[in-house]
């Protein structure tokens, strides 16, 4: 599912040129759940933005599902991290103004979709149920403590039945027993679902879990800042 292959990625500073990536390969099988981990200052993130086609690599080839995103415009770009890609982040990117439900709808509202309006809602409410929110629907985020923010994530993350989902510090900025609770739900639904997963953390335990372990500061000659 995914392939990447001889990656590099600089960054231009005033006076000089930043080597952030620099000959990264990686591979992750369909269904796949691979955890990214590494020092500060590895490239982390860095490594996962590209993945997520919101930063083009300075060169080296990057394949999902066969598609070379290294070569999207900025259109095709914003149409594969819609239809193809699910998102996590660790400080939940919800929107204040909305509730729950609607926060989970809101990648529905860009593309073309087959799928009517209700039948959004029903799946929408399901999957937030799924996560055990269905007494939160209404709520807004301001409401929800930092475990039900994360879920409401991990919901939004799947609303669109994305064949991969990147998460970045999933439970970074939970206690320990909330933090095991998010990622005792993402693994189960990403299993449940098929979908590809990679995930970056700090926490060595999580990684273990996840399987399938990148560690970036065993790339060569790898110098970077997240």
């Amino acid at each position: 599912m995914i392939k990447v292959r001889d990656l590099k990625v600089d960054f231009e500073t005033p006076g000089e040129v930043v080597e952030v990536l620099r000959g990264v390969n990686l591979s992750v099988e369909e269904g796949q759940a691979t955890a990214v981990v590494g020092p500060s200052g590895s490239g982390k993130t860095t490594l996962l933005n590209v993945l997520g086609a919101l930063l083009p690599p300075t060169s080296g080839s990057v394949k999902i599902g066969g598609e070379d995103i290294a070569t999207f415009s900025e259109k095709e770009a914003a149409r594969f991290r819609n239809q193809e890609l699910g998102f996590i982040f660790q400080q939940h990117h919800l929107l204040p103004q909305l509730s729950v439900l609607e926060n989970v709808l809101v990648p529905r509202l860009a593309g073309a979709w087959s799928e009517s309006e209700d039948e959004t809602r029903k799946r929408a409410a399901e999957l937030l149920r799924r996560v055990g929110l269905d007494h939160r629907l209404d709520h807004r985020p301001g409401e929800l403590s930092g475990g039900e923010k994360q879920r409401t994530a991990v919901a939004r993350a799947l609303i669109n039945q994305p064949r991969v989902i990147l998460a970045d510090e999933p439970t970074g900025a939970l206690d320990g027993e909330t933090g095991t609770r998010v990622a005792d739900l993402l693994l189960e639904l990403q299993k449940e679902n098929g979908v590809t997963l990679v995930v970056v953390t700090h926490d060595l335990a999580l990684a273990k879990r996840v399987g399938g372990v990148f560690d970036l500061s065993d790339q060569p000659d790898l110098i970077g800042v997240d």
